[in-house]
């Protein structure tokens, strides 16, 4: 596979991040432009914004959890030569997850349908995991 296709997803991915970074910055400044939240209830790292804003400042934070592990099995899959069109498509169907997930997260934030993508998400790149281990200890 090209270095491009199987980059590609990893760059969406990173785009959601920064798309949640710039969605959790505007939320928390219209909270202290409007005076929901003031200065003093969150200058030392209090969590007193307001519900819009939190469920997107833990959506984003949540950025830093399961796709560490895919951000570190592309890149190491790649200078391997072992990203292959499996890799790319279960990149793809990660990537969805984490869009899906996003989108519940921020919106409704119905834990079960929240969860149930997040499982989804990570049985996608258990199996990417124990494919790309597969092919190294076994070179298949």
């Amino acid at each position: 596979m090209s270095v491009q296709m199987v980059l590609l997803p990893v760059f969406v991915q990173v785009g959601l991040t920064f798309a949640l970074l710039l969605g959790m910055v505007f939320g928390r400044r219209n909270a202290l432009v409007s005076g929901e939240t003031k200065i003093r209830d969150i200058a030392l790292g209090e969590p007193n914004w307001p519900k819009g804003a939190t469920q997107i400042a833990n959506c984003y934070r949540n950025q830093f959890e399961l796709p560490v592990l895919f951000y570190a099995l592309i890149a190491l899959a790649l200078p391997l030569r072992h990203a292959d069109l499996f890799i790319v498509l279960m990149s793809w169907v990660f990537v969805v997850t984490r869009f899906a997930h996003a989108g519940v997260f921020v919106t409704s934030n119905d834990l079960g349908r929240r969860s149930s993508v997040w499982l989804a998400g990570v049985l996608v790149l258990l199996a990417m995991w124990i494919y790309f281990a597969l092919k190294i200890l076994l070179l298949i």
